[in-house]
């Protein structure tokens, strides 16, 4: 059974030239009282990758170690700078199917096969305080690193490691000190990158797809962000890690409302199908954030009414109901991670920002395309909030609604896209969208959540129970959509004024 651990460490190399490295004094740095000699070990590691080392691209690493106090199968994924994640599964001869999991979406049906082995011949130390509390371990490794069927290398790093609870500011202190006894931070985040790097031969060069600083660019550039965005996510989300669901359907959106909203620079017979492809994954992780959206609405609605006002078993069946549905829902996330649909859109989104297919507009001057591709998103919404304007109270303005909303949120990333270019114009509209977004999201979830009550209380009904407090619920929601087609032409006005100053910017 596979068990995690957040990994904290920096590792350092000694000066160029240099063919050792040794730790300086360590005691009286931050709260360091001692420092304590654990001895020399030797740790034996094979790397497991694929041919063309997927994992080690995306920044991961899937090792069977022996020997020290963790050995076995280690899964190491990158969280922030200096912060892994460390997966740990007991020693067996195979790739734990665990593992292999969690990193399908990068692997992509490719065989794990061994790809380096790293022998460390490890100098182990412990940073204690005043109590003999471990603070942090400080090693140095001298490392033989041996690309099966290929070259090897051979170097001396020191690596330090928080302890688990100890205070994050003692890893600057402790960097501080090494960098002044003339140690500097590794150029490598990991023994495998390092091992690849001297390994390899010499890649050759790959020409720039685009011009730095043509429109082109500012897109791939863009969309290579939320590409990333996206494949780091995709093992938090197959284990089911808080807001990995909602975090990866936003980057998935991103990409589709880029490659729609600046469709003049890509060829569209490529992107459409992507495009398409995007929305399919989308909505397949949508269902379980909607839920969990609506559950928590429902909830807290439901916890502000005053207990006499609650009539019958309302919270054990609104319970039953979220516990029922959030098990369909996850399991359709993890089946769409797991089909073959999803790891084909994978590859053709690869291909597409590997080769991407510029049309003439991409070596436009950047300001005045991105400007212009703005506009045609303020006009599409424009057109969506008259036309709900336009529409008699009742479902048909709901639905109106909706698709103004769809286009705010299409907008709104448009604009995001654009800041970094077109800087604070581009920047207060997309603030003055994503407020208008939030109003009609408010609206549409209420409609939900009516449809919603008209089931539980249905349900409520035939099983004999008291349908008044669905009832008290249905009209809040009334009452909150209601508040919120109030507040929309404010929010819609200051929309057009962000436009209007966009429009007039250089």
């Amino acid at each position: 059974m596979a068990h995690s651990k957040r990994e904290i460490e920096r590792k350092y190399e000694g000066p160029p030239g240099s063919g050792s490295l040794s730790l300086p004094e360590l005691v009286g740095t931050g709260p360091v009282h001692a420092v304590r000699d654990q001895g020399v070990r030797e740790l034996d590691a094979l790397y497991f990758d694929t041919a063309d080392a997927r994992l080690a691209a995306g920044g991961l690493t899937l090792r069977r170690r022996t020997g020290g106090e963790d050995e076995g199968w280690h899964l190491k994924l990158p969280l922030a700078a200096d912060v892994r994640e460390e997966i740990q599964a007991p020693l067996a001869p195979e790739v734990p199917a665990e593992l292999a999991a969690l990193v399908r979406g990068f692997t992509r049906g490719a065989a794990l096969v061994p790809l380096v082995r790293l022998v460390s011949v490890r100098e182990l130390h412990h940073l204690v305080d005043a109590r003999g509390t471990l603070l942090a371990e400080a090693s140095v490794d001298r490392v033989l690193a041996e690309r099966l069927g290929g070259a090897s290398a051979e170097w001396t790093e020191a690596e330090v490691e928080l302890a688990e609870g100890a205070p994050p500011a003692l890893l600057d202190k402790l960097d501080k000190r090494l960098r002044k006894a003339g140690l500097r931070r590794a150029s490598s985040p990991s023994k495998l990158a390092t091992a690849l790097e001297r390994t390899a031969p010499e890649p050759p060069g790959t020409p720039a797809a685009e011009p730095p600083g043509r429109a082109g660019a500012r897109l791939l550039a863009y969309l290579r962000a939320q590409r990333e965005t996206l494949v780091h996510l995709d093992p938090a989300v197959r284990r089911g890690l808080p807001d990995s669901v909602h975090r990866m359907r936003v980057a998935t959106r991103r990409l589709r409302s880029a490659l729609r909203s600046y469709a003049d620079l890509l060829d569209r017979e490529a992107t459409d199908p992507l495009g398409a492809e995007l929305k399919w994954l989308a909505g397949e992780l949508g269902a379980d954030r909607d839920l969990e959206v609506l559950t928590e609405r429902l909830g807290a609605h439901l916890a502000e009414l005053a207990p006499e006002l609650v009539e019958g078993p309302v919270p054990q069946r609104l319970r039953q109901w979220a516990g029922e549905n959030r098990g369909d829902s996850r399991g359709q996330v993890a089946a769409a991670l797991d089909s073959e649909r999803y790891l084909a859109l994978r590859d053709r989104l690869d291909a597409l920002l590997a080769d991407p297919p510029f049309r003439k507009a991409a070596g436009g001057p950047p300001r005045k395309v991105y400007r212009k591709a703005l506009g045609r998103e303020l006009a599409r919404l424009r057109r969506r909030m008259e036309r709900a304007a336009a529409t008699a109270p009742g479902p048909e303005r709901d639905l109106a609604l909706h698709e103004a909303r769809k286009k705010a949120k299409r907008t709104r990333y448009a604009a995001e896209a654009a800041t970094a270019l077109l800087g604070s114009p581009a920047k207060k509209l997309a603030k003055d969208v994503k407020k208008l977004q939030k109003l009609l999201g408010e609206h549409q979830d209420g409609v939900v959540a009516r449809d919603r009550l008209r089931e539980l209380a249905a349900a409520a009904e035939t099983a004999g129970e008291n349908a008044f407090t669905y009832g008290l619920l249905y009209g809040r929601e009334e009452r909150a959509a209601a508040r919120c087609e109030s507040e929309v032409p404010a929010a819609w006005k200051r929309v057009e004024h962000s436009g209007r100053r966009l429009r007039h910017t250089k």
